[in-house]
This record gives structure tokens, sequence and C-alpha cells, in this order.
């Protein structure tokens, strides 16, 4: 049985029952059935179909963003902005799939070579529960315009979400087991996932989760040769140099730390700045992240929600406590609230240094770390001094100098004078242990299609 808590409360909110490998098997061909008729479709009847998805999460978004702060304490605000998003992202590749499929001629000398794109079948997503909404739709919508049938293992903690994500499908008129989810029990997640991945049905798998979660997946995937795309931790970089905007840059870099309780895999977590400008920087980070507001997610005035399980919230807490114990400044935050709900406040460490988990560790909650640097040239070693490569942000008034910090440092994207953002008409993805493949924009929808070439002579 799954149960799902309310973060804010540390209230039960529901119970679910689980699936098992019978029920799973079950699952999983009816989507290859459904998916065998859906390939042969035409884009403009997919495209119906996702438009009319698009219009649904647009008129339902009060109610889908209400569950998502329930389950994973979200601000309602950021909630609902988070489902409206998902139908940017369906009217998106509704317009554009069939462009950026269509097959590709050349000539051969004096022959003729085409490039096809063509649907592989069912594809696995296993997703996270901090953008609930987000991540399955950024990963189904150009799947399912590709002609694909997807099935998804949601993390049990936003089940429902899952659920209710799987009606809007029912609803808009795809197919009944095109798009299916599958409920497991946490017990038996890496069990079940295995069979999955194993079974002849699935094709390919998409994974947004921990570094651990990849890593047991794709070693998964890749012995049973299919194809994989990973969207992973991040540890993202801010630098700022002597010259920023002062004010322009302490605002992406407070917004960025501190939406949906700095649970995101692209929140800005390590600010790397210039040692000319670091006292007024760090005073205006603390004084901004002291008055932000931390409290019920419903309320409109919150800004900075639970975090969605205790024990996230625990091990956010132990990382601060061992960078404390291992020479770091706390400026602000920093304690476990004596209270109902995960929460846990906006906090400021200076100081980091190397061999600190503030420094070297993925830090899932409202905590900014401050790195001092003397030059661009160790602001970008100290950037790249990462296992996670995943987005990265630099801020100066001199654009060509930042671009060309940019493109030294080792991250999937890197936003100049920007907090970094998924925005579906770019790719999205990262490097080293941040994973591999592209999600979003052209590049996305090609990861789960077979590029086929045919040759006529």
């Amino acid at each position: 049985m799954i149960v799902t808590i309310n973060p804010a409360t540390g209230e039960r909110l529901a119970e679910y029952p689980v699936m098992i490998a019978g029920q799973i098997d079950t699952v999983l061909r009816q989507a290859d059935a459904d998916a065998r008729e859906w390939r042969v479709t035409g884009f403009e009847h997919r495209r119906a179909c996702m438009k009319r998805l698009a219009e649904l999460l647009r008129e339902e978004a009060a109610g889908h963003g209400r569950i998502i702060t329930l389950e994973m304490g979200k601000p309602l605000s950021q909630a609902v902005a988070e489902v409206s998003k998902c139908a940017w992202v369906c009217d998106y590749f509704a317009d554009h799939a069939e462009q950026f499929l269509q097959p590709e001629e050349s000539e051969i000398d004096g022959a003729k070579g085409i490039v096809a794109f063509e649907p592989l079948g069912v594809i696995l997503g296993v997703m996270p529960w901090n953008f609930p909404y987000w991540q399955v739709l950024r990963f189904a919508a150009p799947i399912l315009m590709a002609g694909n049938g997807i099935v998804v293992k949601h993390a049990p903690n936003v089940t429902g979400c899952s659920i209710a994500i799987e009606k809007l499908f029912r609803d808009a008129g795809f197919p009944e087991h095109l798009y299916r989810a599958v409920h497991i029990d946490l017990d038996e997640v890496d069990r079940l996932t295995g069979f999955m991945i194993d079974h002849p049905v699935i094709k390919a798998v998409s994974v947004t989760g921990s570094t651990y979660a990849g890593q047991a997946v794709a070693a998964k995937a890749g012995k049973a040769l299919k194809r994989s795309v990973l969207e992973l931790g991040g540890s993202d970089p801010y630098i700022v140099l002597e010259d920023a905007d002062l004010a322009q840059a302490v605002d992406a870099c407070v917004a960025g730390r501190l939406l949906n309780a700095g649970q995101s895999c692209i929140a800005a977590k390590r600010f790397v700045v210039r040692k000319e400008i670091i006292g007024e920087f760090t005073k205006k980070i603390v004084q901004r992240m002291q008055t932000a507001v931390m409290g019920d997610p419903f309320a409109k005035s919150t800004e900075v929600g639970p975090i969605a399980r205790e024990d996230l919230r625990d091990q956010v807490h132990s990382q601060v406590e061992r960078s404390v114990e291992a020479g770091a400044e706390l400026l602000c935050g920093g304690h476990v609230p004596n209270a109902p709900g995960w929460y846990y406040p906006p906090t400021v460490l200076s100081g980091v240094k190397p061999g600190m988990p503030a420094y070297s560790e993925e830090i899932f909650g409202p905590v900014a770390t401050i790195i001092e640097v003397s030059d661009d040239d160790e602001a970008v070693a100290v950037s790249n001094d990462s296992e996670f490569g995943l987005g990265s942000a630099v801020f100066s008034q001199e654009v060509e100098r930042a671009l060309g910090i940019a493109r030294r440092l080792e991250a999937g994207s890197c936003f100049i004078n920007s907090m970094v953002k998924s925005d579906p008409r770019l790719p999205f993805g990262g490097v080293k242990q941040s994973g591999y493949g592209r999600e979003l924009s052209h590049h996305g929808i090609r990861e789960f299609v077979n590029i086929k070439t045919l040759y006529l002579p």
C-alpha cells in the first residue's frame, strides 16, 4: 500500500494499492497494443489530442495545482504555474513535431538517400516528485507526438498526481492505454523497474531523478541494450563577476535558490563570487533570504513551502551541520523549526571550501552557499570542480566576457544574466554525473525515434 503524506502538516492524505508483476505485464501489453495503432495515425490526429490536453491543463490548472501542493508542498501559485507550463509544452510539440520529424532527403552519388524518423514503441518513464506534472509532460508530449506509447513509474509520494495525469490523457482523447501509470511498493521498485526494462514491450527508458536512480536504471537498460536518457542531479554554479548588475544578480540568485524550496536539479546552488563584491553581495543575499516568507503553501504570501519528505529535510539539515562543523559560517537559517510539517528555513553559508558537503554535494533545499574567487580563471575552476554538470549562470555587464566564461563551463546549459530554466524551445540535459541525452526542442523529440536510413538507387 502506498500512503501519501501532506508535508506541510505531516498528516496522511490517502492510501493507494500497489501493482504486482502480473498486473504490470498486463499494463505493458495494453500500452503496446494501443501504441501499434497510434504509430500509424497522422500528425493531425495526434495534434488534436495534444491540443485538447493543453486546453484541459489550462481549464483545470487550479485543481491540479492543489493536488501538487497537497502532496509535495509547493506553494500553490508555483504549482498552478507548473500546470500552465505543461500546457505550453503540449502546444509546442503539437505545433512543431511534424516539422521536427520530417524526412530528410539528399543526393548520394546520383541516388537518393532518405532519413526517416519512426516511432520506437512503448517508452518507460521513471519520474520524480519535485515537479510532478512538468517532468512528466515534458517527457510525454514529444514522445507521444512522435508516435510512441508511454508507461510511467512515478514517485510514490505524488501518486495522486500520477493518477490525475493519467486521467487527463484519457479525457483529452488519447487511446485508453497509450499513456499508463504503474504504482509500485517502495520495497519493490528496483525489482519491478528492472522487470519493466527487461520486458520486450519496453523499447527505451527515460529517468529524471537522483544520480543513484540514474545509475541503477542505466545499468539495467544497458544490459538489455535499450536506449536511455538521464536527467539527474545538479549543483549549479552562479558566477557573479565584479562588474555585474548586483540587483539583477541577487534577484536571480535568490529566485533560483528558493523556487520550490530549492528542490530543483537546476536550482541556483553555489554562488561563486568575485572577491571585489563579495561583502556587498553576501549582505544583500542574507537580507533577502531572511525576509523570504516561509509557511502554509496555500497562503498567497508564502514564498517557501515545506520540504517534500521528512527524510529529505533531515538530509538537508545534516549537510548544513556538517559544513558548519568543517568551517563554513552560518549566516542565517540552519535550524529545524519546532512546528508541524517538514519545513527548513532559507539558509546561507559563507566561507565554503573544498571538502565541505556544501561545496561538493547537491543540497536539495533552500540553502545558498557562497564561495569567494579572485579572478575569472578561479571562478571557472571552482564551478567545474563538481561531479555535476547540469546548469550554470554568469552575471556580468560585459556580455562577451560572460559568454567566454560560459563556453568554458562543464554544463548542459549556461544562462547569461538570468536564472537557469527549462524551455520547450531549448534542449535540456547535462553532462558528467548530471546525466546524458536531451529533452525538449527538436533534439529531445529525436531521442526516442528510430533514425532510419532509406537508400533509393
